[in-house]
C-alpha cells in the first residue's frame, strides 16, 4: 500500500519558516516534519511514498536527490578530478519516494487526483505534510478493512487551548477551564486517511477541488467514510507557536518518535 503525502501548500500562517521553504520541510529537531511523518509509516512497514509537490517543490526534490549528503559527513575533492566521499551510512534503505508536480495553486483534492496514476493497489493511504502523531498505522489499516468503506479518516482529539463559557441568554452561568478529558468531545480531521482506489475516480479533475469539500462530503452522504478514533498524541504545525511546541516536545518527550 502506497502513501500519498500532500506537500504543496504555502503555509502562510507559518511565514517565519515558509518564506524560503515549503511547510513540510520546516524542521523539528533538525529534520523536516515530512521526514518525521515518513518515519512513522516506515516503522509500520509502509515505505512507498508519493509526494504531491507544489509551493517550492524544488526544495523537497533537492532534499531527496541529495539525501546522503544532507544526512552524512562527506569530503569533496576539488580540482581536475572532482569527487565526493561520503562518511557514514545514515540511510533510509528501502524507502521508495515518487515526487509529483501537482501545480503551484492546486487544492488538496486535485493534488491527490494527480498522484492517482501511481496507485495500482486496491487501497492507498493519504495524509497531510504538516502533522505528526503516534497513531498505530497497522491498527488503522485493519480498521479500514473491517469497515469495508471507501474511506477512513483518523479522528483526533487535540487538547483545547481555551476554556468554555456555559451561557443562558446573555449571561454567563459558568466558566469552564480547559478540558482535560478528550473522550467526550467530537474528534477533528487528523489526516492519516485510508482509501479504496475507487475514491480517486470520485475526485473531479478540477484544480480548485478541495479534498475536504466535494470528495469527502460526498463520501459522507453515501455513508462511505468511517472514522478511526485516535485518543493519543497528535499535533499539527500550523503556526509558529506550533513549531516552537513541536521542537520543545522533541527535546523533552517526543511521543511520536519511533
Amino acid at each position: 500500500m502506497k502513501v500519498i503525502i500532500l506537500c504543496g501548500g504555502m503555509g502562510t500562517r507559518l511565514r517565519e519558516e515558509t518564506e524560503y521553504k515549503p511547510k513540510p520541510m520546516v524542521e523539528i529537531g533538525g529534520k523536516p516534519i515530512l521526514w518525521h511523518i515518513m518515519k512513522l509509516y516506515a516503522h509500520y512497514g509502509y515505505k512507498e511514498f508519493i509526494l504531491a509537490l507544489g509551493y517550492k517543490g524544488n526544495v523537497i526534490r533537492n532534499y531527496f536527490l541529495n539525501y546522503h549528503y544532507y544526512n552524512n559527513d562527506f569530503t569533496v575533492q576539488l580540482g581536475n578530478k572532482n569527487s565526493v566521499e561520503v562518511h557514514g551510512n545514515h540511510s533510509e534503505g528501502d524507502w521508495k519516494v515518487t515526487l509529483v508536480d501537482t501545480g503551484l495553486d492546486s487544492m488538496t483534492g486535485h493534488r491527490a487526483k494527480l498522484c492517482g496514476k501511481y496507485i495500482n493497489e486496491d487501497n492507498f493511504m493519504l495524509t497531510y505534510g504538516d502533522a505528526v502523531s503516534n497513531v498505530k498505522i497497522t491498527d488503522l489499516v485493519d480498521f479500514h478493512k473491517r469497515q469495508n468503506k471507501i474511506g477512513t479518516v483518523t479522528g483526533v482529539f487535540p487538547p483545547s487551548r481555551f476554556g468554555d463559557l456555559a451561557i443562558s441568554g446573555n449571561l454567563v452561568e459558568k466558566f469552564k477551564e480547559k478540558p482535560k478529558d478528550t473522550t467526550d468531545r467530537n474528534p477533528i480531521n487528523g489526516g492519516f486517511f485510508v482509501f479504496k482506489k475507487e475514491f480517486l475516480s470520485l475526485i473531479p479533475s478540477d484544480p480548485e477541488c478541495d479534498l475536504e469539500r466535494e470528495p469527502l462530503k460526498n463520501l459522507v452522504k453515501q455513508k462511505q467514510l468511517a472514522v478511526y478514533r485516535h485518543y493519543d498524541f497528535w499535533q499539527c504545525m500550523d503556526t509558529y507557536r506550533d513549531y516552537l511546541l513541536l521542537n520543545k516536545l522533541w527535546a523533552e518527550n517526543p511521543k511520536w518518535k519511533v
